[in-house]
């Protein structure tokens, strides 16, 4: 009977928080499900905040079906506050807006590149079909300077300059600014 009682003892580990405030973790403790005795650190961060008695007051406000997140909100919150004391999570909330701000003002900015560089490369398409329409070049002295077929692009070679039929893959830009 007593080996029943020692193996008994070696199943249950106390949880973290019992550990932390060295006393006897019941069956019926109410923070072992969110604080496993593998997870120390957690609970010493949300101890060291808020204090065992308040975690456990938080927890026992929130339905049981919504515990499980309430804890981890209120280890967020923790781990937030040990890292910026005064702020805590709303400071990691407002350094993420200011990100994302600024990550709008590029894509408007890479945006408004794009249109530019499609309405260049419209530009430079109907350059282009405007060579492949010309009957013939002139020179000022009335003489053909050239044979009429050396401007003139077939079918195959329009393509290559056809974005749709022939995507460029070029990794240059001229930027301006």
């Amino acid at each position: 009977m007593g080996f029943q009682m020692v193996a008994q003892g070696r199943a249950h580990q106390p949880c973290a928080a019992c550990r932390m405030l060295r006393r006897k973790c019941e069956s019926d403790c109410l923070l072992e499900p969110y604080f496993p005795a593998e997870e120390a650190e957690k609970f010493a961060g949300v101890h060291k905040v808020f204090g065992a008695s308040n975690v456990i007051k938080m927890i026992q406000m929130v339905d049981e079906t919504r515990r499980e997140d309430a804890v981890k909100a209120i280890v967020y919150e923790a781990t937030a506050r040990l890292r910026d004391p005064v702020y805590g999570s709303a400071g990691a909330i407002f350094h993420l807006q200011k990100m994302v701000q600024e990550l709008k003002v590029q894509l408007e900015s890479i945006s408004a590149r794009v249109l530019e560089s499609q309405a260049q490369r419209d530009e430079l398409l109907g350059l282009l079909r405007n060579v492949n329409h010309l009957d013939r070049l002139v020179h000022p002295t009335n003489a053909p300077v050239v044979d009429e077929g050396s401007f003139m692009l077939d079918d195959a070679v329009l393509m290559a300059y056809d974005p749709v039929k022939f995507p460029a893959e070029c990794d240059w830009f001229l930027l301006e600014e």
